[in-house]
């Protein structure tokens, strides 16, 4: 707008004219209705009143819905009918998003009925290599004690799977690993079609996708990591009966914010340690330590003054 204007006031003031005033007769306008319906089942009484205030609010609406139509014919030239095709369009665009949000609360609201618990649970972990975070997401996944367990791996390259069993027997990993082909090279497809025929199979049931993912504290390495995660979460998600659960690892990268935050906090918490040590040690001296006697020095003025009260 003010590339296309050169930054003129004088001919950016327009647009503003026109929508004030524009906000000025509707608002005007919306008043009279509303004494309008206050009239309706208004006492006797509170009639006159009505009247009036509509009256004033009607003389408000016309006055300035003649400066509004003044202002349109003798600046729509000057940059005014911009305003006048982009407020229509607002417009529809604001009652096109309403009517969406409407529709969607129609559409979440519960149903009579209720959600019907699934006959079984099925979990599927999906595996690219035996790592930390795939140890973590099958345990994470058993501890959710489904019917059946499945880590589902896909075969791009021979060598790398047979080391994946390799590794898998000798850890003797007490969780099925099934191995699906993928000629070419991709991944989401077999895991797909590997999912469709498990809901195939049992339609009653639910399936459970485990995807191991990085997290990661540069936004550079977000480029590098988890995209091949994103595009099967995103073909996922339209699939019906079944659940993506995303298990976040930690990179060391992301953990350098927190790092930074306890470096920040380790000098109030050293100034918080010297001042209740001073405090204790200035408690120490106020406290003078009992004599031979037994009695502090207040114990034996009291002392004293309690004798002198009963020799008198």
């Amino acid at each position: 707008m003010i590339w296309g204007f050169d930054a003129s006031t004088s001919r950016l003031i327009q647009l503003y004219i026109i929508g004030v005033f524009v906000s000025f007769t509707l608002s005007q306008a919306g008043m009279v209705r509303h004494w309008t319906n206050q009239l309706r089942g208004a006492s006797q009484q509170a009639r006159a009143g009505l009247h009036r205030a509509r009256l004033i609010n009607a003389g408000g609406a016309i006055l300035t819905g003649l400066v509004l139509v003044v202002v349109l014919i003798t600046k729509f030239t000057h940059g005014a009918y911009l305003v006048v095709i982009a407020m229509p369009i607002l417009f529809v665009l604001m009652k096109a998003i309403s009517r969406h949000y409407r529709r969607v609360g129609e559409e979440l609201a519960p149903w009579p009925g209720g959600i019907s618990l699934p006959s079984r649970i099925h979990a599927v972990v999906l595996v690219s290599r035996l790592d930390q975070p795939t140890l973590q997401a099958l345990a994470y996944a058993k501890a959710t004690r489904p019917h059946t367990l499945t880590a589902l791996t896909v075969a791009t390259v021979e060598a790398e799977i047979e080391e994946l069993e390799a590794q898998w027997a000798e850890r003797d990993i007490p969780i099925s690993l099934t191995v699906v082909d993928a000629p070419y090279r991709d991944i989401t497809g077999p895991v797909l079609h590997y999912i469709t025929e498990l809901r195939a199979n049992n339609p009653p049931t639910l399936v459970v996708v485990y995807i191991p993912e990085y997290v990661v504290g540069r936004p550079w390495e977000q480029l590098l990591h988890n995209q091949s995660a994103l595009r099967l979460k995103a073909r996922l998600l339209f699939q019906r009966g079944v659940l993506v659960t995303s298990v976040p690892w930690q990179l060391r990268s992301s953990r350098r914010d927190l790092q930074k935050e306890q470096q920040a906090l380790e000098p109030s918490d050293v100034r918080a340690a010297d001042l209740q040590e001073e405090l204790v040690k200035t408690r120490s001296r106020t406290e003078s330590p009992s004599d031979t006697s037994g009695f502090t020095r207040s114990d034996e003025d009291g002392g004293d003054q309690r004798t002198s009260q009963e020799a008198e």
